[in-house]
């Protein structure tokens, strides 16, 4: 109870800055389009996002060491909020862009001191219940930034002026706190290849994964916006996306540590294809009719990663996992950076339903590219325990530790 108190000004400020930085990459998508930006300019601005995000994540340890943790949050905190509330000044997708790289940097910047410092408080005993809260903490808090752009009016000095105070109130809870700043650790190597060595399937299917989430976070309001939705159930069909993804770890979950973890990405990536002709299919059947699709795409997309990322550390060494984890993360957010821009020009040419029919199209190579490696070798036997993985940071696999060795199924029960 001790530690979940010192912990608490970590998860109050991780509430924060998904209300005040993850609500800015749908709501700019909203603003972008109340402006008159095209779908391609709103893709540049998701794919600015991931851009500084891949920055903040290389970056933050290496500006820890340099600075200390509050002084090196402070900072990144700072970058975000004169990012968010730099917008209405300038109402121009290129400069919009700019300030997107900086919203993103502080994200990743951000969530890689929180990981850090708690890293350094977890040990063995009690890591599985910390991480455990943390993940609870992370899809409450995105799925509150959905629902947050539902209340506010789109490309308003207002608006952005809210979310620019709850970045800086995320300041508080970490400053003012009177836990002692950790030690900082050594940055993980960046190896991206370690991923392609270790599970061709996993380096393939993260990529897809970032691919697939960054193109329906960016260009979804767009794509809901253009089958008729309004600000608010725009808001609500981004929601109904998380919800569905967070439903499906438990079943998910149960599934991969019984069964190839191979087959279960293949069928989630046959789900997601099916989900997307299924969106497709909706499109002209009102409100209730788009939400449920959404609900249903996240169901079968969003625990595509983490099955990856269990697949991936079946074949890993114990002493591999924190550069394994940022190879994937890598690897994630190339998928990332890509996307939003490609998916939004689709969208320009051929309507709202390219944006699918492009997820789909990915998500269809993964299965066969799936059903191709399942002949390439054998399932391991000794296989490491499914966990949700937040694509927060490179530090993740660090956080996580060795839970995925003590929490193992004693049983695995694979064919």
């Amino acid at each position: 109870m001790r530690l979940m108190i010192s912990l608490a000004a970590l998860f109050l400020s991780v509430i924060l800055l998904q209300l005040g930085l993850q609500s800015v990459l749908p709501f700019d998508a909203v603003s972008g389009m109340a402006l008159g930006f095209s779908a391609g300019q709103v893709g540049l601005l998701g794919s600015a996002h991931f851009l500084g995000f891949f920055v903040g994540c290389w970056w933050a340890p290496r500006l820890m060491g340099e600075v200390g943790h509050s002084r090196a949050f402070a900072a990144f905190t700072a970058a975000g909020t004169i990012g968010v509330l730099a917008h209405m000044m300038v109402a121009d997708p290129w400069a919009w862009a700019v300030m997107r790289i900086a919203t993103g940097l502080a994200t990743a910047g951000c969530y890689t001191i929180i990981e850090a410092w708690m890293q350094s408080k977890v040990n063995n005993a009690n890591r599985g219940r910390v991480v455990g809260i943390y993940r609870v903490v992370d899809i409450t808090g995105s799925l509150a930034a959905q629902l947050l752009i539902g209340v506010l009016t789109p490309a308003a000095y207002l608006s952005y002026n809210v979310l620019a105070l709850l970045c800086c109130a995320a300041l508080f809870p970490m400053v003012l706190t009177k836990a002692e700043a950790p030690q900082t650790g050594l940055a993980p190597r960046l190896r991206p290849w370690l991923a392609w060595e270790r599970s061709p399937l996993a380096a393939v299917a993260v990529v897809a994964s970032g691919v697939t989430i960054s193109a329906f976070r960016s260009i979804g309001p767009v794509y809901g916006i253009e089958v008729g939705l309004n600000t608010e159930m725009v808001a609500l069909f981004l929601g109904a996306f998380v919800v569905g993804g967070g439903v499906a770890q438990f079943p998910v979950g149960w599934l991969a540590d019984r069964y190839d973890r191979r087959k279960v990405v293949i069928w989630l990536a046959v789900a997601t294809v099916a989900s997307c002709l299924l969106a497709i299919g909706v499109e002209g059947l009102g409100a209730e009719a788009v939400l449920i699709a959404a609900a249903i795409f996240g169901l079968a997309s969003y625990p595509v990663f983490s099955v990856a990322a269990a697949h991936a550390h079946d074949h890993a060494a114990a002493d591999e996992r924190v550069e394994l984890s940022a190879a994937l993360m890598f690897l994630y957010a190339v998928g990332a950076i890509a996307s939003p821009l490609a998916a939004a020009y689709l969208v320009d040419a051929f309507g709202p339903a390219a944006m699918f029919a492009l997820i789909a199209l990915v998500n269809a190579v993964l299965a066969g590219w799936g059903v191709l490696r399942l002949r390439a070798r054998a399932s391991p036997e000794a296989r490491t325990a499914y966990t949700y993985v937040p694509r927060t940071s490179f530090l993740i696999g660090r956080l996580l530790g060795r839970g995925r060795e003590e929490g193992a199924p004693k049983d695995d029960g694979a064919p």
